[in-house]
């Protein structure tokens, strides 16, 4: 989501103070050290490996291999031709009353390596399996021959009942794309957007490159590949996340939204005792790998490594280069209320606390009259500071209050109890709607730990939300456990009738713990710098949400087309509207195809795509001439959607390319001007990945309205999106306020009005008729259908299916 902003800031030699300083490892020791890193990740993961080695097969096979070689060896065959035999002279000679126990012992070491070899054997005919992506290059509902074939064999090779982490050993890595292919797609991504002569460069530079400097590169980067799980995913976390440093408010994080026209609970801290209880039920499940792996298609697993590190983590700051830290396990939350940090503990002698104890523990924070110490109230201001000037105030507090700052940092999560209401209202839905969303980005700068992997906040008319860190994963993680938290809170854990967590209060729970920081006098300063500075940022964020719900999924799915190649097109029509211009677009999508894969860029602005947009604003066009260009505006953009996916995109190529020309101290003029350019429109689809867990058909309001994150460009916006059910898409839009050439509420209206437009010329008659629930639309101002809310859980479901 927010990973385009930086994408474009990353600069991967870079001092605190700006100075340039060289890499000076050699390029063969850092591709040595990535793949070391990569067997040190193997090593810590022993005991998943251990649980997951064996899949598809199960240790109860083992136990079955070695009944039938001692039946078989009793009915004196010998099914091992042999080899037990000579297994059993290597043994030692106990005496003639050990005779029998040596057999038995030949045999199941015999079975061991003839078990071990079918699994070996299991493994990488999965992984030559899943290495096929030609299903995913097929057109929508056809499959050909080979891919039915592929899929009876996946099917028969998958095994049952597979853990979180069964199939990481049988993924395959990611490949790095023909350097060729690779440039010659970036020229065609920037054709739409340069002028004749610009282009005449950047073509006559891309031509140096291939000739000059490419083959080394690439040579470099296929080592890489073969020693390291994958050749780009290390440097991408290293260079474009913990080597920037950019504050992480509204550069680095994103944000969560509650359900959008409901509240379960108007107690803020019963809705925060349901929400933790939910979240560590997550985090339970995930120790115990009881998450399911994702799987495409319901056979093709996504890689499950960035599960990891949701909780128990947090982002360390450095001079130059940040660290994440992760902790096996964390029994209690850091909580921050009206200035005042707590500890909070999540477990009792018996186990998890309930989600009624959890509450009187929040509710007694509430109650606390106690004052914020001075300078304290705005302590975590340093964590919005840039990243080397927070490392260095850390290092005076760590002497200071070592204590203090680990009980934050050493924390499962972070918990904010706002003092403030947030979320949609009947008077203003439009206002409090962008409020809510820049609450959730930015906060007041001082109320959220931009360090730790995830900040819950709970607002004081129980609205919840998420503040999320972005190096340690991807959205679709951290969108997984919140789809979870929600349905699980809602409809699993459930409220009383008078709005309280169901249960009894445990009267002997100690008191919540104070945390107390002996700040020295000589940050002082700081902390009013770092507050500053964060009000600024966070006050120079234009939010704008939305819901559309005049169509969604269900008519787009009607009109035979790609929901989201859908969007990505009304995207273009709208933003050329807004600016006049077509620019580079960012769309963000997933590589966990490959084993440790992230994100791949989409760049959605394409010849096909300028051509429909012209169409459109071509009265003279007809509307199947504008039908016809729209479709092969999709398809074009699928296409490249799915050659991302399959790790043919041209992005990370061309990153990984241009980190390894750095460690070789060559320049490359080509390389430099594909990361000079600037993404003035960065986008993200929000998945759904959880449908089961809720039912959108007799309770629609009940669903996750998405999230959204910050531009990544000054003059830039940042739009997310989310389909809520069948009939509702929800927009989240971003830009800076200094801007003079945008304006998010100016977008939204261009985004709806773009939807209605090219719905129009997939349907008979004038555009779809709006929808709107307790709100009419106004002529003036921008229009919001299906804008109602209520508080309180009467009308939420007392069950999820599945769940």
């Amino acid at each position: 989501m927010a990973e385009a902003h930086q994408a474009v800031g990353f600069r991967p030699s870079l001092t605190s103070d700006g100075a340039e300083v060289e890499l000076s490892a050699p390029v063969l020791q850092e591709i040595y050290l990535s793949g070391l890193r990569s067997w040190k990740r193997h090593l810590a993961r022993f005991w998943n490996d251990f649980l997951t080695g064996v899949f598809p097969a199960s240790p109860l096979s083992w136990l079955f291999l070695f009944s039938a070689i001692q039946l078989a060896w009793f009915l004196q065959l010998d099914p091992s031709l042999g080899l037990m035999e000579k297994i059993k002279e290597s043994l030692p000679d106990w005496g003639g009353q050990h005779h029998r126990l040596r057999g038995v012992l030949a045999a199941a070491l015999f079975a061991s390596c003839l078990w071990g070899a079918l699994i070996f054997t299991l493994h990488v005919a999965l992984r030559l399996l899943l290495s096929y992506h030609g299903w995913l290059l097929e057109p929508h509902g056809a499959m050909s021959s080979p891919t039915k074939t592929w899929l009876a064999l996946v099917r028969i090779f998958s095994g049952r009942n597979p853990m979180l982490f069964s199939y990481q050993r049988s993924l395959p890595r990611q490949p790095v794309p023909s350097v060729q292919d690779t440039v010659r797609k970036y020229l065609e991504s920037v054709r739409p957007i340069l002028s004749d002569e610009d282009f005449d460069l950047t073509s006559a530079l891309a031509q140096e490159f291939l000739r000059l400097q490419a083959s080394l590169l690439q040579w470099y980067l296929r080592l890489k590949s073969w020693w390291a799980s994958n050749y780009v995913s290390d440097w991408w976390e290293e260079f474009v996340y913990l080597r920037s440093r950019h504050s992480l408010m509204v550069n680095s994080n994103y944000y969560m939204m509650d359900f959008l026209y409901v509240t379960p609970t108007p107690v803020q801290a019963a809705r925060a005792g349901n929400a933790v209880h939910a979240l560590l039920l997550y985090r339970h499940r995930l120790n115990r790998q009881e998450i399911l792996p994702t799987l495409l298609m319901g056979m093709r697993p996504l890689c499950s490594a960035q599960y990891e590190k949701i909780f128990n983590t947090t982002r360390i700051p450095g001079i130059q280069k940040d660290h994440i830290r992760h902790l096996r396990d964390s029994r209690h939350v850091a909580v921050f209320h009206r200035g005042r940090f707590y500890r909070v503990g999540t477990h009792s002698q018996s186990g998890l606390l309930s989600p009624r104890a959890l509450e009187q523990q929040f509710q007694r924070i509430l109650d606390d009259p106690s004052p914020a110490c001075p300078q304290e109230e705005h302590l975590a201001a340093l964590t919005a500071a840039p990243r080397d000037v927070w490392a260095q105030v850390r290092s005076s507090l760590k002497t200071q209050a070592e204590d203090t700052l680990e009980a934050v940092e050493g924390a499962a999560f972070f918990v904010s109890l706002d003092s403030e209401p947030a979320g949609l209202t009947r008077e203003d839905p439009a206002a409090t709607l962008d409020a809510y969303a820049h609450a959730l980005l930015a906060g007041r700068g001082h109320d959220r730990w931009f360090d730790k992997s995830f900040t819950l906040i709970v607002f004081s008319n129980g609205k919840l939300g998420l503040s999320v860190e972005h190096s340690w994963a991807d959205c679709p993680i951290s969108g997984h456990m919140w789809e979870f938290t929600l349905a699980t809170e809602c409809f699993q854990l459930g409220y009383s009738a008078d709005g309280h967590c169901k249960g009894h209060p445990d009267p002997s729970l100690p008191q919540p713990q104070r945390l107390h920081w002996d700040l020295p006098e000589k940050i002082h300063l700081s902390i009013s710098l770092a507050l500053r500075g964060a009000k600024t940022l966070s006050g120079n964020v234009d939010c704008h949400v939305f819901p559309f719900s005049h169509f969604g999924k269900s008519f787009i799915k009607r009109c035979h087309l790609s929901s989201d190649s859908f969007i990505q097109m009304a995207l273009q029509l709208a933003h050329f509207r807004d600016r006049g211009q077509f620019c580079l677009t960012y769309e963000s999508t997933m590589t966990r195809l490959f084993l440790e894969g992230r994100t791949e860029t989409v760049r959605s602005c394409t010849r096909e795509a300028c051509n429909f947009v012209r169409a459109m604003e071509d009265k003279e066009k007809t509307e199947p001439q504008r039908r016809a260009m729209f479709r092969l505006a999709v398809e074009k953009h699928q296409a490249l959607l799915k050659a991302a996916m399959s790790g043919q995109g041209v992005d990370r190529h061309l990153f990984a390319l241009y980190i390894v020309s750095q460690f070789l101290h060559l320049q490359s003029p080509f390389l430099d001007q594909v990361h000079s350019e600037q993404w003035q429109l960065a986008t993200s689809q929000i998945p759904v990945q959880q449908i089961h867990l809720f039912d959108v058909h007799n309770y629609p309001d009940y669903v996750s309205s998405g999230g959204g994150f910050g531009p990544a460009d000054d003059h830039g916006y940042g739009v997310s999106y989310i389909f809520m059910g069948d009939d509702t898409i929800t927009f989240h839009i971003s830009s800076k306020k200094s801007s003079t050439k945008t304006d998010s509420h100016r977008l939204g209206q261009h985004i709806e009005d773009a939807l209605l437009d090219v719905a129009c010329l997939f349907q008979e008659g004038p555009r779809p008729k709006l929808r709107c629930r307790g709100l009419q639309e106004e002529d003036s101002g921008h229009r919001h259908g299906s804008l109602s809310c209520h508080t309180g859980g009467s009308r939420a479901p007392t069950k999820s299916t599945n769940l």
